[in-house]
C-alpha cells in the first residue's frame, strides 16, 4: 500500500464525511481534490446524492467538480478488488463500507433526478424560487435579467423618471458629474438594502446631516451669511488700488485677482476665495488662512496696514466655517443621491415586476427572505427533509447576503436537529482570505474568519466545528513559494497575517525573475502627426517592454525545456506562457501587438466587446445596408471588409462618379462585378423573409462569410462572430424578430464577453490577475507591477454604520467622510496585496517579473518594489540573461536542459485512410428556386410605350411610384409633398412622380385605406406551375367573404380593355390567383390592376386571367 504523504494525510482529513470542516486552502494545495473527494467518500457512506449540497462560486467550477466526481466514480466502477481497495485507502477509506457499494456509485449519481446539486448559489437560489414562487412573491415564469437587459431597464426607468421631471433626479444631477447615469443606477441596486433598511425608514434628511455632523438647519444663503457678508466683498474689492502699489508680484497679482470678483456675494465665491486665500491641501497647514503670506511681510506692515486687520478676518472666517461648510455639501450630496435612490429603486423594481424579471441581487434577496421568513418554517422544512450535508466553495468570496442564505439553509444542522435527526449532517466550506479579490462584487476577507467563529459558536450542541489548513502546494516549485513567503513577509496585513507555504514538489526546480523596470527615454520621440494620437512611440517604455516578452517568449519556446511534477521533461511551448496584467490598457494591446508581430501563437484579450471587433463591425455594417439600401457608408464598410474583399481603388471607382446611392451605382455596373452583386442582391431579397440570426447563418455559412473574415482575422475573431449569433437568438426569444429590431440592440450594447482562456490549448494567454483566478501556468510574466493605489472614483462610498454617502473629494471630505474614505483605501490597499499573491501563485516553474519606470519614483507600495524586498530578503542574486541584461534571479534546484522539439518530418505517419474516403458521394439532388411572378415570360408592355427604349429609367421611375404609393397613405396628406423629397432625395423627376402618385391615391381612396394591407408577401405551391411562387402583392383588400388583389402598374400606354392587358401582367395576376384561392378557400377572389398614368382600375376576369397561366414559361 502506497505510503501516504502529510499533504495528501492533511487532505484527507479535511474531506472526512463525518466532520463539520472550515477549512483554509493555500494556492495550489488541492481545494477542488478535497471538495470532490469529500462528495465522494459521503456517496459512499450512504448519503443519498440528493441530499448533498455544493455552492460553488463559477459555473465553470461547477463543471470542473462534476467532471472530476464522475470521472473518479466512473473508475471506481471499473476497477478490481485490489486496485479499488487501494483507491479508497488514498481517500482515507482504510475500512470502506462495501466495494460493491463503491462500484454502484457512478450509476446512481447519473440516475440521480435533477442530477447533483453542485452549482452556483444562484442557480441555487433561481431553483428555489421557482420551486415555491408564490411564497417567495415572484412570477412562476420569471427569467433572469443579464447585464443587457439590465442595461436596458436602467435605462427605461431613468428615461421615464426625466420624462416625469423626478425632483430628485433634477437635485442629483445638478451635483452629479460622472461618465453615466447608469453606472450610478447600477451601483444603487446593488446597495439597495443600505439605501432601504428592511427593519427601518430610509433616513431622512435630518437624519442625514447629523450623520455627516452636518447642521440640518443650514442653507446655502445661511452660510454665505455667515461666512461673506456684502461689506466684507466690497472691502476686498476696494483693495487692489493699494496692492497695485506694490512692488512684489505676489501683492500684484492679489490685486489683479480681487479686482476680478463679482461685485455680489454668492455661495460659489466661497469656495473662489478659499482656494486664494487659504493654504492648499498639500501644504503644511491645509485650509488655514494665509495670515502671515499675504499680503507680503513688508507691504503687510507698511502701506497695507490700515487694512491688514480686516483682511486677516475675512482670511479667518473662511478657515473657521470651512469645515461647516463641506460638511453642508457633502450632507446636501448624500441627501439628493438617497433621495434619488428612493425613486430609482421603486422604479427599478416596479419594471422588473412588469417584465416578470429578477437579476442576480434579486435571487439571492429573495431566497434569503423565502428562507428566513418564520411564517414560511414548512418551506426550509420541506428542504432539511433533502439536504444534509453543505459544501461550500471559495468561501472567502462569498458576500453576506450569500452567507444569510447559507445561514438559512443550515439552521437545522448546527441546531443539531431536523427533519431527520438520526442522520448525520455536516457543513464545509473552503476558502483562502489570502485570494478575496473581489470586493466589487461583496466580497469581504474579513468574514471568512468572522463566518467560521459563528458556525463553531452554532455548532457548540451539534458536534463541532474543525479548523483544518492546507499549506503544501501542489502546483509551485519551491523558488516560487520562497519568493512569496518572502514578498509578503513585511507585507502581510492584507493577507491576514503571516504566511506559510510547503512544496509537494521538493524536486521541481524553478526560477523568480526581476526585471529592471524599463526607462523613459531622455528625449521622447515626435510623433508622426498622422497617426491616432493615443498611439504609442517606438521607443515608449510600454512598447519596447511588449518587445522584450515576446522576444523572451520566442526564446523560451526555442531554447528552454521544462520539468513536470512527475519529473517528465519536454519542450516548453507557447501555451505554457501566461501573462498577467492589473488592467487591460496600453501594455496589455501591446503585448498583444508585439506577439503577434512576431508571429507567436497568441489567443488575444481574454475579455472583449462585440462591437469593437472587426468582424462584428463588418457584419453589422451589412445588415444595416440590408436593412437599408440607401445607406452608403454600410454598403461601403461591407464591400472593403473581407466578407467581399474590395480594393480602395475599385470602392473609389464605383462611388466617385456616382449620381445617386451606392447600391443604385452596383446595380449599373453589375457586368463589372457580377458575384458581388448576385451575393447583394441575393441577400436583399433573403432578409425579407429571414429572422437575424439566420440571416446571419447564410451570410456566414452559405456565402463563405465566417471562412473570409477568421482567414483575413485570425482565429480570434470566432468569439465575436459566435456572440453575435448568440445575441441574435437571445433578441429573438425576448422581442418580435426583425433586422431593424435587431441592429437597434446590437449598436445600443456594449456586450462583454469572456474567452475560455482555460482551454486556449498552445497559445499564449493574456489576461488580467481577476481573470486567471483558479488557473496556472508554467511560466507566468507579470509586467504590470507599477500602478498605483488609486482612491475610488464611485459616487457611492460605504461607511462603518453601512451608510450610502456621496464620494466626495479627498479636498472637500468632511471628517466623518474622509474616515470611510480612508477606511476604503485602506481596504483597497489590502486587496492589492492579495491580488499581488494570486499573481505570483499561477506560476508552476518560472515567474518573470517586469515593469514600466513611473516618472515619480518615490517610495511607495508598488508590486515591482515589493517583489524586489523580497526576492532580496530570499537571497536573491544579480546575474547577466540570455540577453545580455542584468535581472535579479531567485532559483531552485537545477534546471533541465533543452530536449528539443520533435520533428515531425521524421515521426512516422499511417497512410492508412477510412473507408468511407473510398466511398462514391452521392450528388446532392439539385433545389429548385422560387418562382417570381414576374419571370413568368410575355410581353410587359404594350408596343409603342416610351419604356421600350429606357427599361432601367422605366424600371426606377416605377419603383419610386410604388414606394409613393405605398408610404404615402399612412402620412397626413399635408405632409406628402415633404415626405416623398425625404423619400426620394436623388429622383431628378421627382414632381412628375409625386403628382401621379397623389392622383392615383386621391382618386382610388378604399384602395389605400389603412384597413387594406400594403406589400403583401405570399409564398404557395402552384399546381399549374408545379413549383413553389413567392412573391408580393401591392394592395390587398381582405373582407369577410371576398378578396381583392390590386397590382400597379406605371406603363405609360394603358389598355383600353382586360383583354389587351400584356400577356406578361396576365401571367403574374393568374400566378397570384392560383396561391390566393388557397390561401382564402372559403372567399371569392377578385384581380384588378391600377393603371398610375391615367389613373384607371381595370377588374381582370378569370377567363381572360387563368388561360395565360397555362402559357407561362419558367425557365
Amino acid at each position: 500500500m502506497t505510503k501516504l504523504t502529510p499533504a495528501s494525510i492533511a487532505q484527507n482529513k479535511a474531506a472526512d464525511p463525518e466532520t463539520s470542516t472550515w477549512l483554509s486552502a493555500n494556492a495550489g494545495s488541492g481545494k477542488t481534490r478535497v471538495l470532490t473527494d469529500r462528495v465522494a467518500r459521503l456517496l459512499l457512506h450512504g448519503t443519498n446524492p440528493q441530499s448533498i449540497l455544493c455552492l460553488t462560486y463559477t459555473k465553470a467550477a461547477a463543471t470542473e467538480m462534476q467532471n472530476r466526481l464522475f470521472k473518479r466514480l466512473g473508475e471506481w466502477s471499473m476497477l478490481d478488488d485490489a486496485a479499488l481497495r487501494a483507491g479508497l485507502a488514498e481517500l482515507g477509506e482504510d475500512t470502506p463500507p462495501s466495494l460493491n457499494q463503491a462500484r454502484t456509485l457512478f450509476a446512481r449519481a447519473i440516475e440521480t433526478p435533477g442530477g447533483l446539486k453542485i452549482q452556483t448559489i444562484h442557480s441555487f437560489c433561481a431553483a428555489l424560487l421557482r420551486q415555491f414562487p408564490v411564497e417567495a412573491g415572484v412570477s412562476p415564469q420569471f427569467r433572469e435579467l443579464d447585464d443587457i437587459g439590465r442595461t436596458e431597464i436602467f435605462s427605461d426607468v431613468l428615461d421615464g423618471l426625466a420624462d416625469a421631471e423626478t425632483p430628485s433626479l433634477k437635485a442629483l444631477t445638478r451635483h452629479f458629474s460622472g461618465e453615466s447615469l447608469i453606472d450610478l443606477a447600477v451601483s444603487i441596486a446593488g446597495s439597495s438594502e443600505n439605501f432601504l433598511p428592511a427593519n427601518a425608514p430610509p433616513p431622512s434628511r435630518a437624519d442625514i446631516f447629523a450623520h455627516l455632523d452636518a447642521d440640518p438647519r443650514a442653507t446655502r444663503d445661511s452660510i454665505l451669511n455667515d461666512t461673506l457678508t456684502p461689506s466684507d466683498l466690497a472691502f476686498l474689492k476696494s483693495l487692489p488700488a493699494t496692492l497695485e502699489q506694490a512692488d512684489k508680484p505676489t501683492d500684484t497679482n492679489l490685486g489683479q485677482w480681487l479686482a476680478e470678483l463679482p461685485d455680489t456675494p454668492s455661495y460659489r465665491l466661497i469656495a473662489q476665495l478659499e482656494s486664494k486665500l487659504l493654504f492648499g491641501p498639500k501644504t503644511k497647514a491645509p485650509f488655514t488662512a494665509k495670515s502671515n503670506s499675504l499680503p507680503t511681510k513688508a507691504f503687510r506692515e507698511g502701506p497695507f496696514a490700515p487694512y491688514a486687520p480686516r483682511f486677516q478676518s475675512i482670511m479667518e472666517t473662511l478657515e473657521q466655517n470651512r469645515p461647516a461648510r463641506i460638511a453642508f455639501e457633502a450632507a446636501e450630496k448624500t441627501h439628493a443621491l438617497h433621495a434619488f435612490a428612493a425613486d430609482l429603486i421603486a422604479a427599478y423594481t416596479a419594471e422588473k415586476t412588469a417584465r416578470g424579471m429578477l437579476d442576480f441581487d434579486d435571487l439571492i434577496t429573495k431566497a434569503r427572505d423565502l428562507l428566513s421568513d418564520e411564517g414560511l418554517a414548512w418551506v426550509l422544512y420541506r428542504l432539511d427533509g433533502g439536504i444534509d450535508h453543505i459544501l461550500v466553495d471559495e468561501a472567502q468570496d462569498t458576500s453576506p447576503a450569500q452567507w444569510q442564505v447559507i445561514k438559512a439553509l443550515s439552521a437545522e444542522i448546527t441546531a443539531g436537529e431536523g427533519a431527520r435527526p438520526d442522520k448525520s449532517r455536516t457543513i464545509f466550506a473552503v476558502g483562502d482570505k489570502k485570494q478575496s479579490i473581489y470586493s466589487f462584487q461583496g466580497a469581504d476577507a474579513r468574514r471568512f474568519d468572522t463566518t467560521a467563529a459563528e458556525f463553531a459558536d452554532k455548532l457548540k450542541d451539534a458536534g463541532k466545528l474543525a479548523r483544518e489548513e492546507l499549506v503544501y502546494s501542489f502546483r509551485s516549485s519551491p523558488a516560487i513559494l520562497r519568493a512569496v513567503d518572502k514578498t509578503f513577509e513585511e507585507n502581510a496585513d492584507g493577507l491576514g497575517g503571516q504566511i506559510e507555504h510547503k512544496a509537494f514538489n521538493q524536486n521541481l526546480p524553478g526560477r523568480v525573475d526581476l526585471w529592471d523596470l524599463e526607462p523613459q527615454p531622455d528625449t521622447p520621440e515626435d510623433k508622426d502627426w498622422h497617426n491616432p494620437v493615443d498611439r504609442l512611440s517606438a521607443d515608449s517604455p510600454t512598447v519596447k517592454l511588449a518587445e522584450r516578452i515576446a522576444d523572451k517568449i520566442a526564446t523560451i519556446t526555442k531554447t528552454v525545456s521544462i520539468q513536470d511534477e512527475t519529473g517528465k521533461i519536454r519542450p516548453a511551448n507557447a501555451g505554457d506562457i501566461l501573462i498577467l496584467v492589473q488592467g487591460r490598457g496600453a501594455l496589455f494591446d501591446n503585448i498583444i501587438a508585439a506577439c503577434k508581430a512576431a508571429n507567436l501563437p497568441i489567443a488575444g484579450a481574454d475579455r472583449l466587446k462585440i462591437s469593437a471587433e472587426l468582424a462584428v463591425r463588418d457584419l453589422l455594417a451589412l445588415l444595416s445596408f440590408l436593412a437599408l439600401p440607401e445607406d452608403d457608408l454600410a454598403l461601403a464598410t461591407a464591400l472593403r471588409s473581407p466578407l467581399f474583399g474590395w480594393s480602395e481603388q475599385e470602392l473609389f471607382t464605383l462611388a466617385q462618379p456616382r449620381k445617386g446611392f451606392l447600391w443604385q451605382a452596383l446595380r449599373e455596373h453589375k457586368a463589372t462585378y457580377p458575384k458581388t452583386h448576385a451575393r447583394l442582391d441575393q441577400l436583399r431579397k433573403d432578409a425579407d423573409f429571414q429572422r437575424p440570426y439566420e440571416l446571419l447563418e447564410l451570410i456566414l455559412t452559405r456565402h463563405g462569410g465566417r471562412k473570409s473574415l477568421m482567414t483575413r482575422l485570425g482565429p480570434e475573431a470566432e468569439d465575436g462572430i459566435n456572440e453575435l449569433l448568440n445575441q441574435a437568438i437571445l433578441y429573438e426569444q425576448k422581442d418580435v424578430p426583425s433586422l431593424t429590431g435587431f441592429l437597434t440592440r446590437a449598436n445600443a450594447s456594449d456586450v462583454d464577453i469572456k474567452r475560455q482562456s482555460d482551454t486556449s490549448g498552445d497559445l499564449i494567454r493574456v489576461m488580467t490577475v481577476h481573470g486567471a483566478k483558479g488557473l496556472e501556468a508554467p511560466i507566468v510574466f507579470l509586467p504590470d507591477t507599477m500602478r498605483d493605489d488609486r482612491a475610488s472614483r464611485d459616487t457611492l462610498l460605504t461607511d462603518s454604520s453601512d451608510m450610502p454617502i456621496w464620494n466626495v473629494s479627498q479636498d472637500l471630505a468632511p471628517e466623518s467622510v474622509a474616515a470611510a474614505k480612508d477606511t476604503q483605501k485602506a481596504a483597497d490597499a489590502e486587496e492589492r496585496q492579495r491580488l499581488l499573491y494570486v499573481a505570483m501563485t499561477r506560476a508552476k516553474n518560472w515567474l518573470i517579473v517586469g515593469g514600466v519606470e513611473k516618472s515619480t519614483q518615490k517610495a511607495d507600495n508598488r508590486w515591482h518594489q515589493t517583489v524586489s524586498d523580497g526576492l532580496t530578503a530570499a537571497g536573491a542574486t544579480r546575474i547577466k540573461d540570455d540577453d545580455g541584461t542584468q535581472i535579479l534571479r531567485l532559483e531552485y534546484g537545477s534546471w533541465p536542459p533543452h530536449t528539443g522539439p520533435k520533428n515531425p518530418e521524421l515521426e512516422p505517419v499511417s497512410s492508412h485512410l477510412p473507408a468511407l474516403f473510398g466511398e462514391t458521394v452521392t450528388p446532392p439532388k439539385a433545389t429548385s428556386q422560387p418562382l417570381n411572378p414576374s419571370d413568368l415570360g410575355g410581353a410587359k408592355i404594350i408596343g409603342g410605350d416610351p419604356a421600350e427604349n429606357a427599361t432601367q429609367a422605366a424600371m426606377q421611375r416605377g419603383t419610386d411610384i410604388h414606394l409613393l404609393l405605398e408610404t404615402l397613405p399612412s402620412v397626413p396628406q399635408k405632409d406628402w409633398e415633404s415626405a416623398a423629397q425625404r423619400l426620394l432625395p436623388n429622383t431628378t423627376n421627382l414632381q412628375d412622380v409625386f403628382e401621379e402618385a397623389r392622383q392615383t391615391i386621391c382618386a382610388f381612396p378604399d384602395i389605400f385605406a389603412p384597413t387594406t394591407l400594403a406589400e403583401v408577401d405570399l409564398t404557395a405551391h402552384l399546381p399549374t406551375l408545379d413549383g413553389i411562387l413567392s412573391g408580393t402583392i401591392d394592395r390587398l383588400i381582405v373582407q369577410h367573404d371576398r378578396v381583392l388583389a390590386v397590382d400597379f402598374k406605371t406603363n405609360r400606354i394603358v389598355p383600353d380593355t382586360p383583354d389587351q392587358t400584356p400577356e406578361g401582367v396576365l401571367r403574374q395576376m393568374a400566378a397570384y390567383l392560383e396561391a390566393l384561392e388557397q390561401i382564402y378557400p372559403t372567399h371569392r377572389i377578385d384581380l384588378a390592376i391600377l393603371w398610375t398614368a391615367t389613373p384607371s382600375l381595370m377588374p381582370l376576369p378569370h377567363g381572360i386571367v387563368r388561360p395565360a397561366l397555362a402559357r407561362a414559361t419558367t425557365s
